[in-house]
Order: structure tokens, then C-alpha cells, then sequence
């Protein structure tokens, strides 16, 4: 189901068509190895070994995200085994990405004998990173016409300033949906600028911004999946909700025993 004016395809080059949710994620990508860049450079990290670890969190982020979303969907996967690859029709659900990236991370820094406040500085990092990814990569949703909320009005939308652009994209076969990616969109960018302006706070321990974002980011989805209309289930739940109860729980005892803990995130590594 597309949007009654959105184009999925970017550019059709006859023997490949680039889609723009891919460009949307790769784009989330770039905009957040970036940043993630600049605060290894900022804390003086050792670059060569934070970005070896997270090309390989990455690429699992992306294999978890796929994987969590063809779990919901099995039926449908194992009626249709062709399409468990064709992401470029959408189907990454970011609970999954997680979970490959944390878990690829952790996995690696044991690997290489890293303590665990060293581990927790480097998903602070990475949390930073995942937000810009995540502002980004919900675009990817509007050009897919998915992820959206309830039905809602024309009037309404413009009585909240959502750009006419985006309205017509949220008319979907004559039908006015709430476009839940911008307003998830936005409530992430707001978290990500609170987690840019509290990490330089000199009292900021590692642990600390992982578990602002776990906590913010999980009330965000609560809220947005409140909305949307096809949400990854299991039996009467919608998952993401409850995985999000969980992640905030998570992130209050991470955030507890960051400050009992760990060392200040803003000092320097030892090279």
C-alpha cells in the first residue's frame, strides 16, 4: 500500500533500482558513523579499534533488525522465502537492531579484554550514533507509505504544521493517515539534542547516555505505537511496547550502577 503521490524508487538504472529507504538508511548510517567519529576523536579513542568494532556491529544490527522482523511475520516469510531479503521493500525492526549491534559490540570488547566501563563508553557512543541513524531511517518509512498511524484528517495535520508534503504522502488510496514517522522522527532528534548538551555535563559517567536513550527512546515508542496500525504482535501484545517496559527498566538499573561505578565519560583514554 503506497502513498497516493509517494515514488518508491530513486533512480532506475534499468538493470538495478535504488530505492529511497535505502537511501534513507544509508544516509541514517553516514549521519551517524559521523558523529560517532567526532566524539572518538573528542575523547581521543583509539579510532582504528572503535570503528572495526562497529563495522561488525553494523552489519549484525542490520541481520538483527531482519531477523526480529521475519520472526513476527513468519507465516508470511515462509510462504514468500524470496522476499526474507528484499529489505528494500522496509521490514527492519530497530528492537532487533539493537540487540545485534549491543550484543556484537559486547562480544567484541570481551575479545579484546575490555573492562566494563570501556564497554559501556563505547555503546554511550554508539547510542549517539543510533539516535542520528534512527531520525534519519524513519524516512525510509514515508517513502514506503509505512508506519503510519490511524486515520486521521487533512485539517487536523495542518493544525500541527506538518509540511504539505507529508500530508500528501499520508493520503494513501483516497485515506489521511497520521504520519507516526515524523513525529518519532522529531521526538528523537529532541533526545538526541538533550544527549548532546548533557554529555559534556563534566559529571556524566559511562553508562550514563546508553541509559538516557534507552529510557528515552522507549517512551517514545510506547507512545508512537499507541498510533500505529501495524505493529510487530505476539498473541495480543504489541512487542514493541513491551520490549520498550523492559529497555526502560534496563536503563534506570544501568543508570544506577553507572553512577555508583563507573569513571566520568568525558575523561580522556589512555592511548
Amino acid at each position: 500500500m503506497v502513498g497516493d503521490l509517494m515514488e518508491r524508487v530513486a533512480l532506475d538504472l534499468g538493470f538495478i533500482q535504488i530505492y529511497w529507504y535505502s537511501i534513507m538508511i544509508l544516509l541514517g548510517v553516514i549521519g551517524g558513523g559521523s558523529l560517532a567519529y567526532f566524539e572518538v576523536k573528542r575523547l581521543k579513542i583509539d579510532k582504528e579499534y572503535f570503528f572495526n568494532m562497529i563495522f561488525y556491529a553494523i552489519i549484525f544490527a542490520f541481520i538483527g533488525a531482519r531477523i526480529y522482523y521475519v520472526l513476527f511475520n513468519l507465516d508470511y516469510y515462509l510462504s514468500n522465502v524470496s522476499e526474507i531479503i528484499a529489505v528494500w521493500n522496509g521490514g527492519l525492526a530497530i528492537h532487533g537492531g539493537i540487540i545485534g549491534g549491543a550484543l556484537t559490540v559486547i562480544i567484541y570488547s570481551l575479545k579484546h579484554k575490555k573492562k566494563v566501563d570501556e564497554i559501556l563508553k563505547y555503546l554511550d557512543i554508539s547510542s549517539l550514533g543510533i539516535l542520528v541513524g534512527q531520525i534519519v531511517g524513519r524516512w525510509g518509512n514515508f517513502f514506503n507509505s509505512e508506519a503510519h498511524g490511524g486515520i486521521t484528517s487533512i485539517k487536523f495535520l495542518q493544525s500541527i504544521h506538518v509540511p504539505n508534503f507529508i500530508i500528501q504522502g499520508m493520503i494513501i488510496n483516497d485515506v489521511v493517515y497520521h504520519p507516526t514517522f515524523l513525529y518519532e522522527s522529531v521526538l528523537n532528534l529532541i533526545g538526541l539534542i538533550i544527549l548532546l548538551i548533557i554529555k559534556n555535563n563534566k559529571k556524566i559517567k559511562n553508562g550514563m547516555l546508553l541509559s538516557l536513550y534507552l529510557i528515552w527512546y522507549s517512551g517514545v515508542r510506547i507512545f508512537i505505537e499507541s498510533m500505529r496500525t501495524d505493529s510487530l504482535m505476539l498473541f495480543n501484545l504489541k512487542m514493541a511496547q513491551v520490549i520498550s517496559i523492559i529497555l526502560i527498566i534496563v536503563g534506570i538499573i544501568l543508570f544506577i550502577y553507572s553512577y555508583k561505578n563507573n569513571n566520568y565519560y568525558n575523561k580522556k583514554e589512555r592511548k
